[in-house]
């Protein structure tokens, strides 16, 4: 009885318990609608964040591509660059050594001018020497016999030689002209002199009183007579190295001292042996060594430097003067 009683009166609540159930049931739906909505919205926010991470990378990948492309540039630029330098190495290798060279043919050069010009002071030294050893360095009245002149050449004083205003030789000048006769000889006896010595002039200088006309003609006259008496005295001078020897005047043109003096007037009174090197030689050391050079620098073989040329007694000298 009790428990029809429980049953009926489950019965009345099974009204009450079906409501309650539905609303679980759409509860329950709605909040897996809900899951799902909320599991596509993910979903499209993941894809739109992958195509964008996608055209990210792509767009990396571009970029990477071109920083590839230009790597690969730069370093075919740096390997032109390596070989540029190389070869520039090389070319600045090959000039050192051309200058090199140069700086060898140069020393080469300056030395065998130095040596044609020593050779010319060496002339005039072995001369003066010769003059000094024999007859002693100063005349009576303690003037130098012979000297140096600034300009190279033998000075011989004039008093020893003539009297003023003539020029006839004086007895006493005649031992010095042998002397000078005996030297000039011994040193064209050198077949080195010989070849780089055009000639040998025997210079007359006066001083400024008189006519410049009177003055050439004195001058020309004591030179002229000193360079005869060299041929007359020593005959081997004349015969052997004759076409060596000139005679020339300065008259009063060439002064030493250029005062009014009686001192004055007394140095610029001389004699003077000159000494003339060959151009042909010094132009033919510089052709040669402008050969060199130009072989050098276009990779031929040099030349190897010749002597100093030689040639006949005299070529291309001034004869001597004949006798006024």
């Amino acid at each position: 009885m009790r428990n029809r009683r429980r049953l009926v009166s489950d019965d009345s609540n099974l009204g009450d318990i079906w409501p309650s159930f539905a609303d679980v049931t759409s509860t329950i739906a709605l909040i897996f609608f809900a899951l799902v909505l909320l599991s596509y919205v993910r979903d499209l926010v993941s894809s739109r964040r992958l195509a964008a991470f996608e055209a990210q990378i792509q767009t990396s990948e571009r970029k990477l591509r071109l920083l590839e492309a230009d790597l690969s540039r730069t370093r075919l630029e740096i390997e032109a660059g390596q070989a540029r330098l190389a070869r520039s190495e090389k070319d600045v290798a090959d000039q050192q050594q051309v200058i090199a060279a140069s700086a060898l043919e140069l020393a080469a050069l300056r030395a065998r001018l130095s040596g044609i010009a020593l050779l010319r002071v060496d002339v005039l030294e072995r001369v003066k020497r010769a003059l000094e050893l024999e007859l002693g360095t100063v005349t009576k009245q303690g003037t130098p016999l012979v000297r140096i002149g600034d300009n190279g050449n033998i000075v011989i004083n004039e008093g020893v030689v003539f009297e003023s205003s003539s020029y006839e030789l004086k007895p006493e000048g005649l031992a010095l002209l042998g002397t000078l006769a005996l030297a000039l000889e011994n040193v064209l006896k050198d077949e080195q002199v010989r070849e780089n010595i055009d000639a040998m002039v025997v210079q007359g200088h006066t001083d400024e009183r008189g006519s410049s006309a009177y003055n050439f003609d004195l001058a020309a006259k004591r030179a002229s007579a000193v360079l005869n008496y060299l041929f007359e005295t020593n005959p081997r001078l004349e015969q052997s190295y004759g076409s060596f020897f000139a005679a020339s005047s300065y008259s009063k043109f060439r002064p030493l001292n250029p005062g009014n003096t009686e001192e004055a007037y007394e140095q610029n009174r001389r004699i003077e042996l000159s000494l003339v090197l060959k151009d042909a030689n010094v132009r033919k050391v510089i052709d040669e060594y402008t050969e060199n050079l130009a072989e050098a620098q276009t990779g031929a073989a040099p030349v190897a430097p010749a002597p100093a040329p030689g040639g006949a007694a005299g070529a291309g000298a001034v004869p001597p003067p004949a006798t006024p």
